[in-house]
């Protein structure tokens, strides 16, 4: 079979011959239809990721840990964790039974790799009990999560929506998108701090934050009341770390300011999460929740591999 092949730790995958998996008794064959690229797959690849060592302990491998396919009958599913060094971008993979779900009927295979993108926003949720009407942060508002979050958000009732990014031209498309007000994070700490602060109005009910790091840090502080005050809670959800994995929190930005802390799996289950992704599918279906993908053929996957253009587009390769 053909199949993006890493030769080493670090490298660039090729398109080369791979010999095709032969499933054992408690595995099944998939052959797969799309499979999206993110930042995770890279990290991994790059042996910085603390799941490199698994899916990376035989050379040469396979990147990729889930995607779309099908099974042996034809039937559409996701499906993750590949026997390694079988991951997801090949023209086939092996997975354990029961590794894999059907995908809801008229979805796009490469749409179908983003639905998982966007229960992340529907975090605000499941974490922060967030009810319509309620003001939503976005931290790191321009990457493909923080594009949808914000879509999310609009349709679960917002009543207003603030974005962060880096860029003044893709924050100029995330307010297309629904974001009410924008915050450049480029900016001098203090100038960022009372961008926080102008941008809040009566309070950051939730605040959905990919970024961590610098900007989380001075977002914390710009919540500290300047008198004794009866705070309003500000229930910030953990989802990832694009500024940084590491942040120093002050006592009195927690002590006065409201806020709450938690990550993005606080309310999940196999309950909750089975409700949300069927929210997703259902928006998906509907047309109402929109999904950027770019396709391209496993062959171009090294060029595809190295882009950095894709301004909040998912990258999507077809085997």
């Amino acid at each position: 079979m053909k199949a993006a092949v890493l030769h080493e730790v670090g490298g660039i995958p090729r398109f080369e011959d791979f010999p095709d998996p032969v499933p054992g008794p408690d595995e099944v064959l998939i052959d797969v239809k799309a499979v999206a690229v993110e930042n995770v797959d890279k990290l991994i690849a790059a042996g910085t990721h603390y799941a490199s060592k698994k899916y990376l302990a035989q050379l040469p491998a396979i990147p990729a840990f889930d995607g779309i396919g099908t099974l042996p009958d034809g039937t559409l599913v996701g499906f993750g964790d590949p026997r390694p060094p079988y991951g997801a971008l090949a023209e086939k993979t092996v997975v354990a039974k029961g590794a894999y779900a059907p995908i809801a009927e008229g979805i796009d295979p490469a749409v179908a790799t983003v639905l998982g993108t966007a229960i992340t926003g529907m975090s605000i949720t499941t974490g922060a009990g967030f009810a319509p009407g309620e003001t939503v942060l976005i931290q790191g508002a321009t990457g493909v999560a923080g594009r949808l979050a914000v879509k999310v958000a609009r349709l679960l009732g917002a009543g207003r929506i603030v974005a962060t990014g880096r860029d003044d031209d893709q924050l100029r498309e995330v307010q297309a998108l629904g974001a009410d007000t924008v915050i450049n994070t480029a900016v001098p700490d203090d100038e960022l701090a009372q961008a926080f602060t102008d941008a809040r109005g009566e309070g950051y009910d939730v605040v959905l934050d990919y970024l961590w790091g610098r900007p989380t840090e001075i977002l914390l502080r710009s919540l500290v009341p300047e008198s004794f005050a009866f705070p309003k809670p500000t229930r910030v959800i953990q989802v990832g770390e694009s500024a940084g994995g590491t942040l120093t929190v002050a006592a009195e930005s927690l002590r006065t300011s409201g806020v709450e802390l938690c990550g993005a799996a606080k309310g999940l289950g196999p309950e909750t999460m089975g409700q949300v992704y069927g929210q997703v599918v259902t928006w998906a279906q509907s047309g109402e929740l929109t999904f950027d993908v770019a396709r391209v053929p496993l062959s171009d996957i090294e060029t595809a591999w190295q882009r950095t253009d894709l301004r909040g587009t998912r990258l999507v390769v077809m085997p």
